[in-house]
C-alpha cells in the first residue's frame, strides 16, 4: 500500500498575500516556534495592575510596558502566524486557543494598547480581518501621539489620508519635533470634535486655516507665541470658535490670544509662561493688551483656571483676564482655580471679583493665591454645593477654620475628591497665637477630617511639621489608614516616625553627620549587618507608617518629602543654596521605613527627600522588586551629604525597574560612573534624566555607552561638578554620535532624533 501523502499546509482563504510556515506555541508566557501546530495563547488570570485598570491586559501579555511599546510588532506575528493551521490536527489535539478564535471585543481590547499609527500603518495590513477591526471606531474614535516620539510627519500624513474623517480626539501636545507644516494635515479631519496642540509651533494663518475647516470643534488646546495676531483670523475661523465650549491656552506672550472670539466658552484653562524680558533684553509689560480691541466673554463660564510661572508679567496679564470677570460674575461658575507661585497681591478688582463670588455663586473647587485668604474671612461668606477639589497651599489656615468654615463643622463631604493642604503648618492644630510649628497636631482634627472626607482619592500634607503625639490610636498614619481610595498622598518625613520607637532613643546620636556642603567630618559610624533585610522587616511590621502603607494598596503617587527641604533647582519657587536641617523627628525614618513603601504595588510615581538616616538603602531594592509599575522616581538628599552611602542599592534598584520612564536624583558629591550607567541601561524604557548634584563627577565614556543603549532617552539634564568645557563636549559628541547613527546604522534609525540635551557645571546655574 502506498503510503499516505504528507498532510499540507492550507492558508486561511482571506488572507490577502502569503504567510510564513513558521508556527509558534505558547506556554505558560514563553513561546517555542515548531513546525505543524497551531499558535497556541494560554492567557493567565490577571496578577495586578494599576488601579483602575480593566481586566485582560496581563492575559494580553502586554503588560510591563509603555502602553503599545512594541505591541505592535508583536501583535502583527501572532496574529499573522496564528491564522494558520494544520489540515491534520484536530481541535482535541490542541494544546490551546488560536488567537483568531477570539471574539472581536477580546480582540479589540487587545489591539486598544497598540498605537493608533501602528494599526492603521501596520497591523491592519496583516489579514481582512485585523484589517477590520483595525479600522473599527472604538480605535480611530481617539487618536493619541502624546509622547509618541516615533511618529513623524509622514506617518502622521497617511494616518489622516486613512483614518482622517474616523477621528473626533486628536491629541498632539507635546509634539515639538514635528514641522509646524503638519498641522495642515489636521484638515483632513471633519468631525474633530477635540482637538489638542499644546507644545506645537502654530502661526495665526495656519491656525486660521485649519480651523475654518473644522465646524464641529468643541474643544481646542493652542499655544500664543510671539507674533501671534488675532486680526489675521478669518470669519469663518472665527465662526468655529465661536462653537467651542472648551479651551485651554497656553499664553509665551501678553496676549488675549483666541479668547475674545470664544464666546460660548464654559472651561477655560490658563497657562502663563510670559517671560519678563524679550529674547532682545527688552522689558515686557502686560500694559501691551490694553489697545486690544475685543475682551473676553465669560458669560456662560463654569470653570476658570489659571497657572502662573514666576514673574510679574503673568501677574499683570492673569489680572485683565480677571476684570472682565469682576464687572460680572458668571452665574453658572462652579470651579474657580488660581495657581501662582510667591506672593500674588490681591487688588481692588479682585476683592470685588471675590466678593461677586461670594453673593451670587456656589462652587464646587476652589484654590486662591495664599495672600487672598490669609487674613480675610473670605472662607466665611463662599458657598460650596457639592465640593470636590479644594487647594490651601501655604495659606495660615488653622485647623478650627479647617473644620468650621471648609467642612462645616464635621459635615458630611463626600464628594471632595483632593485636598491640598501643602505648607498649611497650622491645618491641624487649635487657633493658638503662642502654637510653634513643631508642637504635636490636634488628632481629633484630622480624625474630623478623615470621617467627613472619607472618598478622598488625593491628599498633600507636605511641607509643615505635622509631629503626632504618643496618644495610642491617635498617629497620623494610624488615622490615614481608613482612606482606603487614596491614589497619591504627600507627607512630610517627620509625620511618619513610630512616636514610641522615637521616645526610646537615646537624646544623642553618635552617627549624625553635619549636613552641610562644607568640609567632609570624619564621624564613627556604628557598625551594621551587611544583609539588613530581616531585621528591617522586624522593625517595621509593627510601626504605623508599615500599617498605612498596607491599608493604601491602591496608592498610585507618594511623595515623602522633609518639611525643610528645598530643591537647589525648584520649579516655581526660588532656588535656596543653603536649605536648612531636617527636622529632629525626622533623624528615625530610614531604610526600614523605605521597604515599607515595597507594599505598593500599584505604585507608579515614588518622590524621596531629605531622609537623613538612610544608612545603606536597602529599602530602595525591595522596591525595585516589587514594584513593577514604577514609572517615575525622584531621590534628593538621602544619608549624609557628604557621601552617596546608597549607590550600591539604588544599582541594585535600577535593574529591576524595567518601566521606568523618568529619574532624577538630586544629591551633593553623586558619582556618576561606569556602573551607575550601566545599572541605568537596565531601564530600556527610560525617557527622561535629569541629576543634579554639586561637587559632583561624570564619566563621559559611560554617558555615551548609556545612550547609545538606552534608545528612548529624548531628555538628558545633567548639572554636575565639571567644567564648561568638558559639559560642552560632552554634549556635542552626543549629539554628533546619535545623528551619525540614526543615519548610519539600522539599529539606531529608531532613536528620536530630537533629543533634549543641557549638561551644564552645577556651580554656573543661577538662581532663576
Amino acid at each position: 500500500m502506498a503510503a499516505a501523502p504528507r498532510s499540507r499546509w492550507r492558508r486561511e482563504a482571506a488572507a490577502p498575500f502569503p504567510r510564513s510556515r513558521l508556527k509558534m506555541a505558547a506556554r505558560g508566557g514563553g513561546g517555542v516556534a515548531r513546525r505543524g501546530s497551531r499558535v497556541m495563547a494560554a492567557p493567565e488570570e490577571p496578577s495586578g495592575g494599576r488601579a483602575g485598570e480593566e481586566p485582560g491586559r496581563e492575559a494580553a501579555g502586554l503588560s510591563g510596558g509603555r502602553c503599545g511599546e512594541g505591541t505592535a510588532a508583536a501583535t502583527a506575528v501572532m496574529f499573522r502566524c496564528g491564522e494558520e493551521l494544520v489540515s491534520g490536527e484536530s481541535e482535541e489535539e490542541s494544546n490551546g486557543v488560536n488567537l483568531m478564535e477570539f471574539s472581536d471585543e477580546i480582540l479589540l481590547h487587545i489591539l486598544s494598547y497598540v498605537p493608533c499609527t501602528d494599526l492603521v500603518l501596520n497591523v491592519r495590513k496583516t489579514c481582512r480581518k485585523l484589517a477590520t477591526l483595525c479600522l473599527d471606531k472604538s480605535l480611530t474614535h481617539t487618536v493619541l501621539l502624546q509622547k509618541d516620539y516615533k511618529v513623524n510627519k509622514d506617518k502622521v500624513k497617511q494616518l489622516m489620508r486613512d483614518i482622517g474623517k474616523e477621528i473626533y480626539q486628536l491629541n498632539m501636545a507635546g509634539c515639538y519635533w514635528l514641522p509646524s507644516s503638519t498641522i495642515d494635515h489636521v484638515i483632513r479631519c471633519k468631525n474633530l470634535v477635540k482637538l489638542n496642540l499644546s507644545g506645537c509651533h502654530i502661526t495665526s494663518l495656519r491656525l486660521s486655516k485649519m480651523l475654518s475647516a473644522l465646524q464641529h470643534l468643541r474643544s481646542l488646546a493652542i499655544d500664543v507665541n510671539p507674533g501671534f495676531d488675532a486680526s489675521q483670523l478669518s470669519s469663518e475661523c472665527k465662526a468655529t470658535l465661536s462653537r467651542v465650549s472648551e479651551l485651554k491656552q497656553t499664553l509665551y506672550t501678553p496676549s488675549y490670544g483666541v479668547v475674545p472670539c470664544c464666546t460660548s466658552l464654559e472651561k477655560l484653562l490658563l497657562y502663563f509662561e510670559i517671560l519678563d524680558r524679550s529674547r532682545e533684553g527688552f522689558m515686557l509689560s502686560g500694559q501691551l493688551m490694553v489697545g486690544e480691541s475685543n475682551v473676553p466673554h465669560y458669560q456662560n463660564l463654569r470653570v476658570f483656571y489659571a497657572r502662573l510661572a514666576p514673574g510679574y508679567v503673568n501677574q499683570e496679564v492673569v489680572r485683565l483676564y480677571l476684570a472682565v470677570l469682576s464687572d460680572r460674575t458668571p452665574e453658572n461658575l462652579h470651579a474657580f482655580l488660581i495657581s501662582a507661585p510667591g506672593s500674588f497681591a490681591e487688588t481692588g478688582a479682585t476683592k470685588n471679583l471675590l466678593d461677586s463670588m461670594a453673593r451670587n455663586v456656589r462652587l464646587d473647587a476652589l484654590q486662591l493665591p495664599k495672600a487672598w485668604i490669609n487674613g480675610s474671612g473670605l472662607l466665611q461668606h463662599l458657598k460650596f454645593n457639592n465640593p470636590f477639589y479644594f487647594s490651601f497651599s501655604r495659606c495660615t489656615l488653622s485647623g478650627g477654620h479647617l473644620i468650621q468654615r471648609v467642612i462645616n463643622g464635621g459635615k458630611d463631604l463626600k464628594s471632595l475628591t483632593s485636598l491640598n493642604l501643602s505648607g498649611c503648618v497650622h491645618c491641624l492644630a487649635p487657633e493658638s497665637l503662642f502654637r510653634k510649628a513643631e508642637d504635636d497636631i490636634d488628632s481629633s482634627i484630622l480624625e474630623s477630617l478623615v470621617v467627613s472626607c472619607c472618598n478622598l482619592r488625593h491628599l498633600n500634607l507636605s511641607a509643615a511639621h505635622h509631629h503626632s503625639s504618643e496618644s495610642i490610636g491617635n498617629h497620623l498614619c494610624q488615622l490615614l489608614s481608613r482612606l482606603k481610595h487614596l491614589l497619591s498622598l504627600a507627607l512630610p518625613v517627620c509625620s511618619i516616625t513610630d512616636v514610641a520607637a522615637n521616645v526610646e532613643k537615646p537624646p544623642t546620636q553618635p552617627n549624625a553627620a553635619p549636613q552641610t556642603f562644607g568640609k567632609k567630618v570624619r564621624v564613627g559610624i556604628q557598625t551594621y549587618p551587611r544583609n539588613l533585610t530581616d531585621q528591617a522587616n522586624q522593625k517595621i511590621e509593627s510601626s504605623v507608617f508599615w500599617t498605612l502603607m498596607g491599608s493604601l494598596r491602591f496608592l498610585e503617587t507618594l511623595e515623602i518629602i522633609g518639611s525643610s527641604f528645598s530643591s537647589a533647582m525648584p520649579r516655581n519657587e526660588p532656588a535656596i543654596r543653603n536649605s536648612l536641617p531636617p527636622c529632629v523627628r525626622a533623624q528615625s525614618v530610614g531604610d526600614s521605613e523605605v521597604a515599607a513603601i515595597s507594599q505598593l504595588t500599584y505604585l507608579q510615581s515614588l518622590t524621596l527627600a531629605q531622609l537623613p538616616n538612610i544608612i545603606t538603602g536597602s529599602g530602595l531594592v525591595s522596591i525595585g522588586l516589587q514594584c513593577q509599575h514604577l514609572r517615575t522616581l525622584s531621590l534628593a538628599n538621602l544619608g549624609m551629604m557628604g557621601k552617596v552611602v546608597y549607590m550600591s542599592a539604588l544599582m541594585d534598584m535600577l535593574k529591576h525597574c524595567k518601566c521606568l520612564r523618568d529619574l532624577r536624583l538630586e544629591q551633593p558629591y553623586f558619582s556618576a560612573g561606569a556602573q551607575f550607567f550601566q545599572a541605568l541601561s537596565h531601564c530600556s524604557s527610560l525617557q527622561r534624566l535629569c541629576i543634579v548634584s554639586r561637587s559632583g563627577t561624570l564619566q563621559s565614556d559611560a554617558v555615551m555607552s548609556f545612550m547609545a543603549s538606552c534608545l528612548e532617552v529624548v531628555m538628558c539634564h545633567m548639572f554636575m561638578g565639571e567644567s564648561l568645557t568638558v559639559c560642552r563636549n560632552l554634549q556635542q559628541s552626543i549629539v554628533r554620535r546619535t545623528i551619525c547613527l540614526i543615519w548610519g546604522s539600522k539599529t539606531w534609525r529608531k532613536r528620536n532624533i530630537n533629543l533634549a540635551l543641557l549638561l551644564l557645571p552645577a556651580s554656573g546655574v543661577s538662581s532663576d
